[in-house]
């Protein structure tokens, strides 16, 4: 399993790419702000060769304002004096959503809006913004997590039902309706109705395979691992459209000029939420820490440099954090 220390960033700022709006669809465009957590884009983005659009001055302020917990709270919990004793935290993610957590091939750093909220975590634990990030997919999380390979996953993981049988969950910290992502040439998906007699992806075992069968139960539903096989698959033709998270989908087409998002956002909005050991004393830890990181701005602060960097609207205002 693949691990990268994520320490200080020095990142350099990234050639600026416009992200047109016609890119994202004008559908997509009028209804966005529809989802309470992801109001409508506009304007354009920066991207660099590693398909970043992230503000990373604006993120490494974040990081370096995030707060450090007194030493006594830390070593009263056993999960975070656990963490505290190694120097970082584990995360179970992925490292190429260009919005949410991707690592930069040339230095090896992660950055995004998950990567931030563990970078955040670690800090207010260890003192320092590192983690060793673990590659997860769909079928993985939950394992990594009842294991204890990881001390947490975040990775835009839904919250569910049958999710909250195996594993806790805090937060949640975000959510997103979903949405159809298409070819950029493609003119006859513009809806959830059209996905009929289409050949669909979606991430095997993700909420978006429910979803379908509920909102386009005559679309032919193909299964991968992850969001970049997914993306693929429509980019090489193999499927007419993707439907997973619009969260996700803006990653993909804010770096992917061959492709747009079409249509409303539909279903209810997903909750993401930071997994967790089933039973453990991280989940209140992990609760208090994300209310006051939310009530202090520091939760509109990395918004605003990443999902904020496509998305140009005001900060949304975070999810109720379950009790």
């Amino acid at each position: 399993m693949e691990r990268i220390e994520i320490a200080g960033f020095q990142l350099s700022r990234r050639k600026l790419l416009g992200i047109g709006l016609g890119t994202l669809g004008a559908g997509a465009l009028a209804a966005c702000s529809s989802s309470p957590s992801l109001p409508a884009p506009s304007g354009s983005g920066s991207a660099g060769a590693s398909g970043s659009v992230i503000d990373l001055a604006a993120y490494d302020a974040v990081l370096s304002k995030g707060k450090v917990a007194d030493a006594s709270l830390v070593d009263g919990n056993a999960w975070a004096k656990a963490i505290k004793a190694r120097g970082a935290i584990n995360r179970g993610g992925t490292d190429t959503s260009s919005l949410f957590s991707l690592r930069d091939p040339a230095t090896g750093k992660v950055a995004g809006f998950d990567a931030g909220i563990s970078q955040l975590l670690a800090k207010y634990i260890t003192g320092q913004p590192k983690e060793n990030l673990s590659q997860v997919t769909v079928d993985t999380r939950e394992t990594l997590l009842q294991n204890q390979s990881v001390d947490l996953v975040i990775a835009t993981y839904s919250i569910t039902p049958a999710r909250q049988q195996k594993v806790d969950f805090g937060g949640p910290y975000y959510e997103s309706k979903s949405a159809i992502l298409v070819k950029s040439t493609n003119s006859s998906i513009n809806s959830v109705d059209d996905l009929a007699g289409k050949n669909v992806a979606t991430q095997a075992a993700s909420t978006g395979v429910a979803l379908l069968q509920k909102y386009a139960p005559k679309a032919n539903v193909q299964t991968f691992d992850d969001n970049p096989k997914c993306l693929a698959a429509v980019q090489q033709g193999r499927v007419d459209a993707y439907v997973i998270d619009q969260s996700i989908l803006l990653s993909d087409v804010a770096k992917n000029k061959d492709v747009k998002i079409v249509g409303d956002p539909f279903g209810n909005a997903d909750p993401y939420g930071i997994g967790l050991h089933k039973g453990s004393d991280a989940l209140a830890f992990v609760n208090a820490w994300l209310k006051s990181i939310e009530e202090d701005g520091t939760w509109a602060a990395l918004w605003k440099a990443t999902v904020g960097q496509v998305v140009k609207t005001d900060p949304p205002k975070p999810p109720a954090i379950a009790s």
